[in-house]
């Protein structure tokens, strides 16, 4: 916040203080400005949420001899002109360099690769390089806000592969939601990508863009709502049960939410080795003999719910071991949780906010991780896609197989020591070091 005050220095103790008593933390203040009749103070704090934030402005501006003249969002700020740029690798210093990096010398790399396309990889960008495609029909936990919406989300997602992995990633934004449009739009771009990460796609339309664009491309094609979220979540599955000392294949799991990250969770949850397998959805528990379903929830029925349960969420809790929810805010009560197992697992991913509060959950369950970064145990897809790059690009895969995920969530759990292993440390930091390299090893098959 920007101030115009009165020229007495203790009003900006006083600022403070009102700061503090609200609730802020101040973490500067600074005169920018001082004469006879006012001063200009800046003043830089930490908010919970933007209500807060408003708060904590009302709280300032009731000080005697102030006026807010101005706020700003310090995360706004970061994004004004964007989060990533283009940087050239190679010197452009003089006419040489220029004749090499561009014409005449260029045409030279063309023509060699006209008669040598597999060299592509190699002399271009290509190898390197990743697209983040989205429709903008399913971002975060926004809902449909559209493609230019959905940019600042891509350009994070692509500052992130350049943190973790070194990989070049472009955002892309799609002015469509039509399966075919979105199809085609994805080939004709491809050939100056090493792979495909589409990002915030509604099911189950991503289902559909996902299966044809890895039939039809020669580069690996990657939906990080699904596949990377269910590598983290298998991940952190494997090490909570060995904190309950309970095994993959003798618990039963109920799932809330039969979504891209659900049905993905579910398919690589039964491929290793989970046996019994709830999904809950608006219908209630799904059920291979209710002929009411259809779609990509008839499918996830078939391969699901052995014991043919029915009726609502708390129903489907009753004796399981495991909880994990990608679906929508407050659907999980925290006493239900005593209908589980002992020593249940819950994992309420819904974000920003979860299906129950963790610190609720905590009274019922012996393992509770969530999505958010305030609480232990977050479960983040920035944990895995890096490294499952690094690991497609490294080995000029042209897909994405079933046990490369399976190595990668067994790499990511192998990360957490056993003298580290607790309630509360059930999967690595996102900057834990080891991981991206970890992950691309076991995509590589090393």
């Amino acid at each position: 916040m920007r101030l115009h005050t009165a020229p007495d220095h203790g009003v900006v103790g006083a600022v403070a203080t009102a700061i503090a008593s609200a609730g802020g933390i101040v973490t500067a203040i600074d005169v920018a400005e001082s004469g006879n009749k006012r001063l200009v103070v800046d003043v830089t704090c930490s908010a919970s949420d933007a209500d807060h934030a408003l708060e904590l402005q009302a709280a300032a501006d009731a000080v005697e001899g102030v006026e807010v003249h101005k706020v700003s969002d310090r995360t706004f700020l970061l994004h004004i002109g964007g989060k990533i740029e283009v940087a050239s690798k190679v010197p452009l210093r003089n006419r040489d360099d220029l004749s090499m990096a561009y014409t005449p010398g260029v045409g030279r790399v063309s023509m060699a690769l006209a008669e040598h396309p597999e060299d592509v990889a190699r002399l271009t960008i290509k190898g390197n390089s990743v697209a983040v495609v989205t429709d903008g029909s399913a971002v975060l936990g926004l809902g449909n806000i559209g493609p230019g919406a959905a940019l600042p989300v891509m350009e994070g997602k692509a500052a992130l592969f350049k943190r973790f992995a070194d990989i070049d990633a472009w955002p892309i934004c799609l002015a469509s939601q039509d399966t075919d449009e979105i199809v085609r739009a994805v080939e004709m771009i491809a050939p100056g990508f090493g792979g495909i990460n589409l990002e915030d796609i509604a099911a189950p339309r991503c289902f559909e863009i996902e299966r044809r664009l890895r039939a039809s491309l020669d580069i690996p094609v990657f939906h990080d709502d699904q596949h990377g979220t269910a590598i983290v979540v298998l991940a952190a599955l494997r090490n909570a049960l060995r904190v309950v000392d309970k095994q993959l294949d003798q618990v039963r799991v109920v799932v809330s939410g039969a979504g891209a990250a659900g049905t993905a969770i579910v398919t690589l949850l039964i491929a290793a080795g989970v046996t019994d397998v709830v999904v809950w959805d608006r219908e209630g528990c799904l059920c291979a003999d209710d002929e009411s379903l259809s779609g990509a929830k008839r499918e996830l029925a078939a391969v699901t719910n052995p014991r043919r349960v029915r009726g609502d969420l708390r129903a489907g809790l009753a004796g399981a071991d495991v909880f994990v929810g990608v679906s929508g805010p407050g659907v999980l009560q925290a006493p239900w949780i005593a209908d589980m197992a002992e020593r249940a697992v819950v994992f309420a991913l819904a974000n920003p906010d979860p299906e129950v509060d963790p610190v609720e959950a905590e009274k019922y369950a012996a393992v509770v991780a969530s999505g958010r970064s305030d609480y232990p145990n977050q479960i983040n897809n920035v944990l895995a896609f890096p490294g499952v790059f690094r690991g497609l690009l490294d080995s000029r895969a042209t897909d994405v197989t079933i046990d490369m995920l399976l190595r990668a969530a067994e790499a990511i759990a192998l990360v957490v020591r056993d003298d580290e292993l607790n309630p509360s440390f059930i999967i690595p930091t996102v900057f834990h070091p080891d991981v991206p390299k970890a992950v691309a090893d076991a995509i590589r098959g090393g």
